[in-house]
């Protein structure tokens, strides 16, 4: 398994119950930002295979995109958030204001980002107390 992709598994395993994020946050947080979409192909890629909350990620602007699989697609990723307390409008967006996961200290720290970065980090998606 390759570095990126086993941050990335990490990463999505850490996002909380009833709270979602974007392809770019989790590229950013393993620090590849511009990797939306190969964040994208390792959860379908893992399909079956990693036991995660691959559900909790949709795209940047709050909808669900998914393509669909064999096991997955828009609707199961709905049922999904939506046992979590997610609510998801009948075309399928997610209001992002308020259920988007905003990282703590903690988790900032152990995605152990350079300094810089890490303030870029800080400065576009928040830091929760």
């Amino acid at each position: 398994m390759s570095v990126f992709k086993d941050r990335v598994i990490k990463t999505v395993m850490k996002i909380p119950y009833g709270k979602v994020v974007s392809y770019g946050q989790i590229s950013v947080y393993v620090g590849l930002p511009r990797a939306a979409r190969q964040v994208g192909w390792i959860l379908n890629q893992t399909e079956g295979r990693v036991n995660l909350p691959w559900w909790r990620v949709i795209n940047r602007d709050g909808i669900i995109t998914i393509a669909g699989t064999k096991y997955n697609d828009k609707m199961l990723q709905r049922k999904l958030l939506e046992a979590e307390g997610v609510m998801v409008s009948e075309d399928l967006r997610v209001d992002m204001s308020k259920f988007r996961f905003v990282p703590d200290k903690n988790f900032l720290d152990e995605a152990q980002l350079a300094g810089e970065y890490l303030q870029k980090v800080i400065e576009k998606y928040g830091i929760s107390n």
